[in-house]
């Protein structure tokens, strides 16, 4: 039988010490704060998730929106972190500890921040893929996300300090307030939006490659310029990251701005091959073949028609002298569904509608034939309906109806070629707001 003996002479190999940052960044307060972030979001985005999936810009800008109470809670986290050790009662133990009042405090502060900026990239990757099967053209927005990933950090670092220094337990839940009543009156303010990290995304406007860069500087520069002026040995030191902060606000509130117009915003993606062409936002180019296949019945139908606008265009402002306006695919909700046009009926009468432009006051005799060309080309769905109405009206009501409905009749009875040539004129004495000029019935 063999025994082993340990020889006291032979010291034991120390106990493998674990780094105090990988202590705190993997227990207590922290991973929950992290946790909390893409909760928070689930909480914010999915209520109005019709208006964003499947639009990258809707999706990037709501993101980006939902910092005005994400910003918060992130100061709210790092402040209820901070004010642990007066919760504890050991504040005066830990000022016996060896270790730099500055390290302490980021040892303690840096868990968090990292914590909620993993939380948003999770929230930002988990939104990003609610939104990719529905997508209809465009690409992924993801410039705001650095600078908005950093301000939440330093939002984390801010809320830190503010809970070392505060009296109360409740700091937490009133730095929380005060910051999302800050940043909401912020954003109406010229003065200030410019440095706001949560101030809206303007549709249609995205930041030059700069702006992310900025906004972290002035983020991040704040709050390390607040941490050094609280815990460094010497404080002058926090002069560094304020002058490199100011640096930043200056560059962002000067010039003309750092957002520019998105070039796809003011792209169209036609289809030429009908009767009127058919163009789309290049944002949404994808949803060209939905929009063609709901416009099928009339383009089919004005095949050969004269006088009539170049194309439909989707430019979000007035047409030009050739165009007329498609009715617009944004906002989502409406007419677009996660990547669906959901009415396609009205979509392609309300597109009918705009053929025939705006001359102020119609004569009765255009309002009788604008009936009968919108019945032949798209009806409205709610066309029987109004007939209905119409017939249990006055005998005023009544006359109408009978009228158009014998205009309607006449104009779907005659033969191809005759109307070819009666829309034709009837397209000609619209463009050019000739009441006398539009063919009778």
């Amino acid at each position: 039988m063999t025994t082993t003996t340990t020889d006291p002479a032979v010291p034991e190999a120390p106990a493998r010490t674990r780094h105090p940052l990988r202590t705190e960044a993997l227990r207590g307060f922290p991973p929950l704060a992290g946790a909390a972030v893409p909760l928070l979001f689930g909480a914010l985005l999915p209520p109005s998730a019709d208006t964003w999936q499947g639009d990258w810009a809707k999706t990037a800008t709501q993101l980006h929106a939902a910092l005005v109470i994400a910003l918060p809670f992130a100061a709210a986290a790092g402040c209820w972190q901070g004010g642990r050790e007066r919760r504890r009662r050991t504040e005066e133990l830990w000022d016996t500890a060896v270790r730099a009042p500055l390290t302490r405090l980021l040892v303690s502060a840096l868990p968090v921040a990292v914590w909620v900026a993993v939380g948003y990239l999770l929230a930002v990757a988990l939104t990003t893929l609610t939104t990719w099967p529905y997508v209809r053209g465009d690409h992924p927005h993801l410039s705001l996300v650095p600078g908005d990933t950093i301000a939440l950090m330093a939002a984390a670092l801010v809320g830190h300090v503010v809970g070392r220094t505060a009296p109360t337990s409740l700091a937490a839940p009133l730095l929380g307030g005060a910051g999302y009543a800050g940043l909401g009156t912020a954003v109406y303010q010229d003065a200030v939006s410019p440095l706001n990290p949560a101030v809206p995304a303007v549709d249609g406007f995205w930041p030059v490659w700069w702006q992310p860069l900025a906004m972290a500087a002035w983020t991040l520069g704040l709050a390390f310029a607040l941490a050094l002026a609280y815990a460094a040995r010497r404080r002058a030191t926090a002069l560094l990251p304020l002058a490199t902060a100011l640096a930043a606000a200056l560059l962002l509130s000067s010039g003309s701005g750092p957002w520019r117009p998105d070039p796809l915003a003011h792209r169209q993606v036609c289809d030429t091959s009908t009767t009127p062409a058919v163009c789309v936002n290049a944002r949404y180019s994808g949803m060209l073949p939905q929009v063609r296949a709901a416009l099928s019945g009339a383009t089919g139908k004005l095949h050969g028609v004269r006088s009539l606008p170049a194309r439909w265009s989707d430019r979000g402002t007035e047409p030009r002298a050739d165009e007329a306006a498609l009715p617009m695919l944004t906002p989502f909700g409406w007419y677009v569904v996660r990547g669906r046009l959901m009415n396609p009926e009205q979509y392609a009468w309300e597109a009918v509608a705009a053929l025939r432009g705006d001359c102020g006051k119609d004569s009765e005799r255009m309002l009788l034939a604008d009936d009968a060309v919108q019945a032949y080309l798209a009806p409205s769905p709610l066309q029987r309906h109004s007939d209905a109405e119409d017939a249990k009206g006055d005998a005023a009501a009544r006359a109408r109806l009978r009228a158009s409905q014998a205009a309607r009749a006449k104009l779907a009875g005659m033969d191809e070629q005759r109307r070819r040539t009666w829309l034709s004129a009837y397209f000609a004495a619209r463009a050019a707001c000739d009441a006398e000029g539009v063919p009778s019935l």
